[in-house]
């Protein structure tokens, strides 16, 4: 049942996204060049993983060494603040790797740090949205969105995927924790940080050091 409700969502976004997602592409390749979409292993449900589909919102490195974010283009600025960089994601919808709505996916290397417990966040389908996502979004430490994943899956219903829904696009509207301050997502998570059960919708967990994450490049941290 829910797969047939995601592709039909996945069909009805594509009837805009078809078209807006070719003008992107023109845009990118007129001001990047190749490749226009970027492609990312993440984990998915049960731990399998897959490619993620952006489009490309950083140029080429013109040095070794040379830092994040000089590389963002204002076409990427635009791109991430309004999340249409992830519109090659309804592609992985269609595939079966995602779903409209679950936890978003993460690296393989944060996956293999998560405890037995951590790991329920698995249980389903990646999502293009999620509980977390309209909860805090990369602004809240990784227990907390953890938290917020099991929680939504303990608890899924259609109202509460309705409600959502209707959180994204109000996000939309108002984009908020879109990347972590410094580019770093806090609390990336190791066994020492498992945080404790809580039944509550409304998790507030302490806030890890940012300093015990391993600093990923802007275009690879998970969002």
């Amino acid at each position: 049942m829910k797969r047939g409700g995601d592709l039909a969502v996945a069909a009805l976004a594509g009837i805009i996204a078809v078209p807006l997602g070719l003008v992107i592409a023109l845009l990118i390749r007129a001001t990047m060049g190749g490749p226009v979409i970027f492609r990312q292993t993440r984990s998915g449900r049960h731990g399998q993983e897959f490619r993620i589909l952006k489009f490309r919102t950083m140029r080429d490195k013109r040095y070794e060494d040379e830092p994040d974010a000089p590389r963002i283009t204002r076409l990427g600025a635009l791109l991430r603040r309004t999340s249409l960089d992830e519109l090659p994601q309804l592609w992985n919808v269609a595939r079966g790797d995602m779903a409209v709505i679950g936890p978003r996916p993460t690296l393989p290397e944060q996956v293999v740090h998560y405890s037995p417990r951590q790991r329920g966040r698995l249980a389903l389908r990646p999502g293009l949205t999620g509980w977390a996502q309209i909860r805090g979004r990369n602004s809240i430490s990784w227990p907390e969105r953890i938290e917020l994943d099991l929680w939504y899956i303990e608890h899924r219903t259609l109202l509460l995927d309705l409600r959502i829904l209707l959180g994204t696009a109000r996000m939309l509207l108002r984009p908020t924790g879109i990347t972590a301050a410094g580019g770093v997502n806090p609390g990336f998570p190791v066994p020492a940080e498992t945080p404790a059960a809580t039944p509550a919708a409304r998790v507030v967990l302490p806030r890890q050091a940012t300093a015990a994450a391993p600093r990923l490049a802007r275009e690879e941290l998970p969002r």
